[in-house]
């Protein structure tokens, strides 16, 4: 990270930090390189906001204009499948999973799903 900020340009470069480190981590840089011009920022989730923006996510799904499916690369069926989801994500070998913890009852299609709010628009 520290690397990533020093190689900013001098009087202009940004640098974003993008997610989150390790708990206890730390961040050591001169106070050089940040009175000099250079940005140092942060973000998490690209910047959206959990109480405006997932709203809008969800009618999107509702209209077919974000295929979730396109996302989930594995699926388990049953609650005891959540440790061996874990695992297949932590080894890398899964993008995003999906646990179906009973898959023969009360399965929602999007057509199922009313919108109750209205998204504002801004």
């Amino acid at each position: 990270m520290r690397d990533a900020l020093e190689a900013a340009h001098r009087g202009y470069g940004e640098s974003t930090v993008i997610g989150v480190a390790a708990a206890g981590q730390t961040i050591e840089t001169k106070p050089f390189q940040l009175v000099t011009g250079r940005v140092w920022k942060g973000t998490a989730f690209g910047g959206w906001k959990s109480r405006q923006d997932v709203p809008k996510l969800v009618n999107k799904v509702l209209l077919g204009e974000l295929p979730l499916a396109n996302f989930l690369t594995h699926s388990f069926e049953g609650l005891d499948k959540v440790n061996d989801l874990v695992h297949t994500m932590h080894e890398g070998a899964c993008l995003r999973g999906v646990v179906n913890i009973n898959p023969l009852e009360n399965a929602l299609n999007a057509e199922d799903i009313r919108v109750v709010s209205t998204v504002k628009s801004q």
